[in-house]
């Protein structure tokens, strides 16, 4: 398994990717239907990065780092495809998607999750990010937000 930067021809795999997570879970938001719809525009032209997990040539999994404020990223849009779950695919592109943003000088990485999703707030804790207060209006979903404080930003 590698990690590669966004391509256009992978445009469609990010959206499909994350519309199949969410919606067996919750709801498409109108936020989620913009960043998916236009990643270029939402996420990349703003600053921000698109990972994605690749495995024997085929799209195993992708994360976006979200430009929020200077030296501040949201971690989203993270998923793993069903068949590449249970891998250590998800704990691959998060530690990928922390290493790019100390890359790109964050200083603190942000994220929104929801409490059932039990494997990905594992592997969040494992990787040092904590709980702090969810003032929320962020995601209708989330009901947990999590931080970590970049130690070694450049």
């Amino acid at each position: 398994m590698k990690i590669v930067p966004f391509k256009p021809e992978y445009r469609t795999h990010f959206e499909q990717l994350n519309r199949a997570w969410v919606e067996k879970y919750f709801t498409l938001e109108p936020i989620d239907i913009a960043v998916l719809s236009r990643p270029e525009e939402t996420i990349l032209n703003k600053g921000g990065q698109i990972l994605f997990l690749e495995h024997e040539g085929q799209i195993a999994g992708t994360v976006a780092l979200i430009f929020i404020s200077e030296g501040i990223y949201e971690l989203a849009k993270m998923t793993v495809h069903e068949d590449f779950q249970g891998q250590g695919a998800g704990k691959a592109l998060c530690r990928a998607a922390i290493e790019e943003a100390g890359r790109i000088r964050a200083r603190k990485l942000i994220l929104f999750t929801n409490s059932r999703l039990k494997p990905a707030l594992a592997i969040y804790r494992q990787l040092g990010f904590e709980e702090v207060e969810l003032s929320g209006g962020e995601y209708a979903r989330a009901d947990v937000k999590m931080e970590l404080i970049l130690k070694n930003s450049f």
